[in-house]
Order: structure tokens, then C-alpha cells, then sequence
């Protein structure tokens, strides 16, 4: 537990979406620490002030800028679109503020003279080198500026998941396979279509989450048992199934609408000492979101559930007076039988990743999901996408494989 400060932790937040308001319901929570939320940013002033009301920042703005003279503020918490992340990043650091950003932590939006869509046209090998270059780059503003920065990963900190690393840890467990899914229905904004918005499909949006836990749990195993945490290699498969659906009837129900972007991808991990992962991941799927990870040991085998976590259920017949009231995510309607979030910061993971973010900013330590894992998880996930265009395993640069 961090040390209660005299002076308030100052957070500007970036980006007035969903992230905003599931970390500002998160804010409301933590413990051990006194925090100020100053400001929201978003060009859209109407949906700044509407979370500045809902959380009680002091102030709404459009411009960014603004944050970074600030003297005050201490923290940026930047939760746009991943194309604006790299920059805002090395922004935020030069400028002197520590940094908690959503996931992904980057991708590849596309460079002049690219043809169109990119998503179909730019060799995978290409986004590859230009992700990989990128985050050298800012992680080289982030060690000059000696300021924190965290990786904003639920999943790592989702209650399952992080029973799961106590276990492997205490009992020194050897890892054998590892595997996660997150799908769901897609996401309703169009733009996560187009690979020069999001930097891929289903993969880059909810496949990282599994696979940033998975990551967390092999180095966590490593560590404990005095062994080298090694990323070998990747072999993938991606499509877009959803162009089999012959009507906008028979897609109705499915959000999804990939222009150059995967709706599906399959990954198969191997890891330095042989063991392997998998990871699954798709916006093929109705009932809601499908989230979990499952470990599998020498000596035990774990099933972590993060979504959906069947604590309750509840049945409706209609959806009066329910408007505020949170029961699932990515379901069309409350009517009928549904398992309604209980206690969704924590077993979600959005509290304990904030309570260990500001902690550790207070502090002046890493936090459990840092830069590293930003890294290693982008990494992967490129390497994936080199991999399935290739038709063949993508093998890791040993200076990138730990």
C-alpha cells in the first residue's frame, strides 16, 4: 500500500470515450493516495464536459497543449485512438509528466506514398520494422526522461489472472501452455475497419488483452523459478470471415464491417524453452464479450473467466428504468437471462491496474505492466500479422525476443 502524500497526484486525462469513463470509474476507488483529477481533454467539448461532470474534473478543454504547460499536472492518462498515442507519449515525457496509456500501445497508420488500403497493399514485414523502430524511439525519450510510464492492461490485473500468477509463482509451477481469448460481436465504430485508423482488426482491439496476460504469466513463471523469459517465435493464421455473410440482413446482429482489417485471428506462441501459448481472438461472436485465460502446469491447471463472470444472473422482461444501470457489455438488450458485471473494477482489473499506476508513480517504480510488456505484446502481435500474410513462422530478432 502506497504512503497517503500531502500533495494530491494532479491526472489530466486525454480522450473523453469509454476508456475515460471506465478508468474515471476506476479513480473513484483507489486507496492509499489522494489524486486531483484537474483535466478532460477531447476535441468534442459536449462529451468532455459530460465526463467532467460524471467524475468531477475541474476543468474540460479541447486542446491538449494546454495540459502540457500545465505546472500541476503530474499525470497524463492519454485514452484516444492508438494512432495519436507515440506522439502524445513523447510529449507528455518531455514536457516533464509521468504517463498511463490505453492499449495498444501503437501500431502502423500508414507512411507517405502508401497505396490504399494499407491493410492490403503494405508488406506486414514493413509495419513490422516501422512498430519495431517506433517503440525504440520513444523508449529512448521515456529512459531520458526518468518519468513512469504505464501500460493501461486490464486483463494482467483482472482478478483471475492475477490469482493465477500467485499460484504459478508460489508453487514455482513450470508453464507448459497457455491459452486466451477475447471476442465478441465487434466494435460499433466504423472506423476500426480501416487498418490506417486502429493499426489491424481484432487482433490490435481485443486480441492483445489475452496476449498481454499470457506474457505476464510465462515471465512471472520464469522469474520464479530462476529461468530466462524468451518470445521465439510466432505462427498465425487471420481472416475476414464476416465477407461470407451474402446480405446486410444476415449481418445485422454482427458489428464487425472489415474493409482491410481481420475479424479473426489464430496465434501459436513458442517460447524460448519450448512451451507454448495460444491465443484466439474474433469479432464473430453474439452473447456478449468472451474473455479468459487458462494455464496449464506441470502440477495444476487454471481457468481464469474475465468475461462474462457468472457471479449473478438476472432476468428481465423488459428494460425499464435500466438505463443507468450496467448489466453486460457488447449485448443488445438486458431482456431475458444475463450475468451482470458485479464488483467490474476489480474483476475486470481497471481498479488494481490505477492502484498500482499511481502507486508506483508516487513511489518512483516500475509498474507491473510497463513499457516492457507494451513492447513484447506489439511485438507479437506484428509478428503475427507477418506470419500469416508469409504463410510461414515468424522468428524473433534475439535482441527483441526477452
Amino acid at each position: 500500500m502506497a504512503k497517503i502524500n500531502k500533495n494530491p497526484i494532479c491526472i489530466a486525462t486525454i480522450g473523453a470515450g469509454y476508456a475515460a469513463r471506465l478508468h474515471g470509474d476506476a479513480y473513484r476507488k483507489v486507496s492509499g493516495f489522494d489524486i486531483r483529477l484537474k483535466t478532460i481533454i477531447d476535441i468534442d467539448l459536449e462529451k468532455a464536459n459530460a465526463v467532467k461532470v460524471r467524475y468531477g474534473y475541474e476543468r474540460s478543454a479541447g486542446d491538449y497543449e494546454s495540459v502540457l504547460t500545465d505546472p500541476q499536472i503530474d499525470v497524463v492518462d492519454i485514452c484516444t485512438p492508438p494512432n495519436l498515442h507515440v506522439r502524445m507519449i513523447e510529449q507528455a515525457l518531455k514536457a516533464g509528466k509521468h504517463v498511463i496509456c490505453e492499449k495498444p500501445l501503437t501500431g502502423y497508420f500508414g507512411e507517405s506514398g502508401d497505396l490504399v488500403p494499407i491493410g492490403k497493399t503494405v508488406p506486414k514485414a514493413n509495419m513490422y520494422q516501422a512498430v519495431i523502430d517506433s517503440m525504440d524511439a520513444l523508449k529512448t525519450v521515456l529512459d531520458e526522461s526518468g518519468k513512469i510510464f504505464c501500460y493501461a492492461e486490464n486483463y494482467v490485473y483482472s482478478a483471475g489472472v492475477q490469482k493465477a500468477i500467485e499460484v504459478v509463482v508460489k508453487k514455482k509451477s513450470k508453464i507448459l501452455l497457455l491459452k486466451g481469448e477475447e471476442s465478441l460481436k465487434g466494435s460499433g465504430s466504423l472506423n476500426t475497419g480501416e487498418w490506417g485508423n486502429i493499426g489491424g482488426g481484432s487482433l490490435i482491439r481485443a486480441g492483445c488483452h489475452p496476449l498481454s496476460s499470457i506474457l505476464v504469466l510465462k515471465k512471472a513463471e520464469a522469474m520464479a523459478r530462476g529461468e530466462d523469459f524468451l518470445i521465439d517465435s510466432v505462427v498465425a493464421d487471420v481472416g475476414r470471415a464476416t465477407e461470407s455473410l451474402r446480405s446486410e440482413y444476415e449481418h445485422r446482429h454482427i458489428a464487425a464491417r472489415p474493409n482491410d482489417v481481420e475479424d479473426y485471428a489464430s496465434l501459436s506462441i513458442t517460447f524460448g524453452d519450448g512451451t507454448k501459448a495460444h491465443v484466439l481472438t474474433s469479432d464473430l461472436v453474439l452473447g456478449g464479450t468472451k474473455g479468459y485465460v487458462e494455464v496449464y502446469t506441470n502440477d495444476s491447471a487454471l481457468k481464469c473467466k474475465v468475461s462474462p463472470v457468472d457471479i449473478v444472473s438476472s432476468y428481465f422482461l423488459d428494460e425499464d428504468n435500466l438505463e443507468d444501470v450496467a448489466i453486460s457489455e457488447m449485448l443488445p438488450t438486458k431482456i431475458g437471462w444475463n450475468n451482470p458485471f458485479i464488483a467490474d473494477e476489480t474483476v475486470r482489473g481497471f481498479l488494481g491496474e490505477l492502484q498500482d499506476f499511481l502507486a508506483c508513480i508516487l513511489e518512483n517504480k516500475q509498474p507491473f505492466s510497463d513499457f516492457e510488456l507494451a513492447y513484447q505484446t506489439m511485438m507479437v502481435m506484428y509478428g503475427a500479422y507477418c506470419s500469416a500474410e508469409e504463410g510461414r513462422k515468424f522468428i524473433f530478432a534475439e535482441e527483441n525476443k526477452g
